[in-house]
């Protein structure tokens, strides 16, 4: 113990121990002290914990783990992207993200891998509980206590272990009010004063709200949803109030914001940080007329096509003038009625029975590979590039035992030979040249409890598939420069759009590794082949709806088009071409204009006799591009060969997009030297 950890002990018990509490402070930093202090004090009195005992962090084993990751697996699933994306939003500065189910167990985490040993011995990893009761004051188990976004930094946590650590958590609610998880950034170290985390608190406030938005109009996509701002202009840009109501017109789910105006409109306020279950249960149910001056007939002239200004809508009690988005609910998918022969149809899991949308032919294969999730047995999947391989992959991981573990995806031809070996197997220290001063983990030992998922495990080196054999064979895998094996537990998936029987007759695939690695095969159809593709255009369609856009719909003609196209690029062609529609579609509807220049027709002829001007050619050109190419091109010319514009529009670097318009022979016409070329 040293002595930073004596002094914040003996002020923990300082604080826990005299009569009067109050602060004299300035207002908001009174009111932070207070809600500290108020927690150290049931720390002490409520849960009878000893501040002058230091705790270790907690971590469930996998199985406990595993029961509080399926409670919360929905939502969980739901907030992923949002974890990612707030991820990259605070790597570089040293944190890690956390969610955290209502009791505070830490159900999924992102992390720097290099420092994964720190992290777990401070608790910030998978597993952790960080509940008052058992870890004292700390962000994630204050928030759970008072319903509050809050910081809680260095000798802010009650324990003297984890003063060296800042935390910001903000609670997630469901859309029936109640506190569902926690968000949380964290990290190990950080300046000594509090106001340094005040850009984190902003940005977990902001990616709760998205987390929550998200999970509503997942929640409630057969419901009418009202999206409400008292602005015209952010109505359907960014709604503060989001509303569901059943075909009744009757209240059947709210966001947390929605749910304060509307308590307090009713004459039941919430306070600030508190849930409680007679708020929101008086919510449930409400007509829409008993809160809105308007009748629920009317709700056509709300939909998002008409001028934002023409939707004001008044609150019924209060008069408060608000402006209505009114959102339909989707289109039912309703499977075929089961026959007699049906009988045997074995219960797909939900991560796996995302994928069909009633196509027979990838049903069959979903029922078989619903029988071997958990599975010891490996099993390589075929199919065309781009028709859902590592999505059949991933769903099969979360539909399995495995789903705590890491998920690890390794493309067998991205890699460069020279480093696939190091890649896989991992290294010691300087055991070959450029091989550094720190040893690493390979990819195969990163999946131990996990899966392994080889993509184009056709492409791998012979040299290498022999040690690939001997994982398989012993479960061990051998670094490079080590002369002891290590044992892993990883369960193998291989893809590969190859014929692996060809390979082995031409000597290019080793015959016992491909027994090993073919437990069972699934072959999954070519898009052209599936009978579901209005399923799947739904499906891109919505998980490419976000609050600002709505939803979008497709003309009978853009329809027609999709129906009419052989879809080459299989479901990676699909995804681009509607992302592409959605973002230049007018009053959302996708016509078929919308979609990319020379998408299922002939390039645009250029008369022989005329010289095309260089932006004309590099157009005409792009129709030989691949369909990947083709849509950067369309990204392109919107933004008139702006590469900074382009790189912020789709989440990339400017120097990736260099690389990427190299790969494709993509030349700016505003870069040509003098001559013109």
């Amino acid at each position: 113990m040293d002595m930073r950890q004596r002094e914040h002990i003996e002020a923990v018990v300082a604080a826990t121990t005299r009569a009067d509490s109050a602060v004299s402070a300035p207002a908001p930093l009174r009111a932070h002290e207070s809600i500290i202090e108020s927690s150290w004090r049931r720390c002490v009195h409520q849960y009878g914990l000893d501040p002058s005992r230091m705790q270790e962090a907690r971590i469930l084993p996998q199985t406990r783990l595993r029961e509080h990751q399926q409670r919360i697996d929905d939502f969980a699933r739901i907030a992923r992207h949002g974890l990612e994306t707030l991820y990259e939003q605070v790597a570089g500065m040293g944190y890690v993200v956390l969610l955290t189910d209502a009791s505070g167990v830490t159900v999924d985490y992102i992390g720097d891998t290099n420092t994964d040993l720190a992290l777990r011995r401070a608790g910030l990893y998978l597993g952790a509980e960080w509940s008052e009761t058992g870890a004292g004051t700390c962000a994630v188990g204050t928030a759970l206590a008072t319903g509050q976004a809050l910081t809680v930094h260095q000798v802010d946590h009650f324990d003297a272990t984890h003063i060296p650590l800042t935390c910001t958590a903000a609670p997630l609610y469901d859309s029936r009010g109640a506190l569902a998880a926690i968000l949380d950034i964290s990290a190990l170290m950080s300046p000594q004063a509090r106001d340094s985390q005040n850009l984190a608190l902003q940005l977990v406030r902001i990616y709760a709200g998205h987390i929550e938005n998200a999970n509503f109009l997942r929640t409630h996509r057969q419901d009418w949803i009202l999206k409400l701002n008292a602005s015209p202009e952010f109505v359907d840009v960014d709604p503060e109030y989001l509303i569901a109501l059943d075909a009744g017109g009757r209240i059947v789910g709210h966001n947390r914001r929605a749910q304060t105006m509307l308590a307090a409109e009713i004459g039941r306020p919430i306070a600030p940080g508190v849930v409680t279950r007679e708020s929101s249960a008086s919510l449930i149910g409400v007509p829409f007329d008993a809160l809105f001056d308007a009748r629920l007939e009317e709700l056509g002239r709300f939909v998002y096509s008409r001028p934002s200004e023409l939707r004001a809508v008044p609150l019924a009690k209060s008069g408060a003038l608000l402006y209505l988005s009114v959102m339909p609910p989707a289109p039912c998918f309703t499977p075929a009625a089961k026959t007699a022969t049906d009988a045997r149809t074995v219960d797909v899991p939900a991560p796996l029975a995302a994928l069909c949308g009633g196509d027979a032919a990838l049903a069959r294969q979903l029922e078989r590979a619903a029988k071997l999730v958990d599975s010891p047995i490996n099993l390589l999947v075929n199919g065309e590039t781009g028709s859902g391989k590592e999505f059949f992959a991933k769903a099969l991981h979360r539909a399995s035992a495995r789903r705590a573990g890491p998920f690890v995806a390794v493309n067998c031809a991205a890699i460069p030979e020279t480093l696939i070996e190091s890649e896989l197997f991992g290294h010691l220290p300087n055991s070959f040249s450029g091989a550094g001063a720190r040893a690493k983990r390979g990819l195969i030992q990163e999946a131990d409890g996990g899966t392994l998922f080889l993509d184009e495990i056709g492409d791998m080196p012979c040299a290498l598939q022999s040690r690939l054999l001997r994982v398989l064979a012993e479960g061990e895998v051998l670094a490079i420069g080590a002369s002891r094996p290590v044992s892993v537990d990883v369960r193998v998936i291989s893809a590969t759009h190859h014929s692996l029987d060809a390979l082995m007759q031409d000597g290019r695939f080793r015959e016992d590794l491909y027994y090993r690695l073919n437990g069972a095969r699934f072959t999954l159809p070519p898009l052209r082949e599936r009978t579901d593709l209005d399923w799947l255009i739904r499906k891109f369609l919505e998980d490419g709806n976000d609050i600002a856009r709505g939803s979008v719909a497709l003309s009978p003609a853009a329809r027609e088009r999709l129906h009419r196209h052989e879809w080459p690029g299989n479901l990676r062609e699909l995804c681009n071409v509607l992302r592409y529609a959605r973002a230049v579609c007018s009053n959302g509807l996708i016509d078929v204009d919308d979609l990319p220049d020379g998408f299922g027709g002939a390039a645009i002829p250029v008369p022989r006799d005329v010289e095309p001007p260089a932006q004309i050619a590099e157009e005409f050109d792009s129709h030989r591009l691949p369909p990947e190419g083709m849509l950067l091109m369309q990204y392109l010319r919107a933004a008139s060969w702006n590469l900074s514009a382009v790189a912020r529009q789709i989440g990339v670097s400017r120097m990736t997009l260099y690389r990427r318009m190299a790969r494709y022979g993509i030349r700016s016409p505003n870069q040509r030297d003098a001559n013109g070329h």
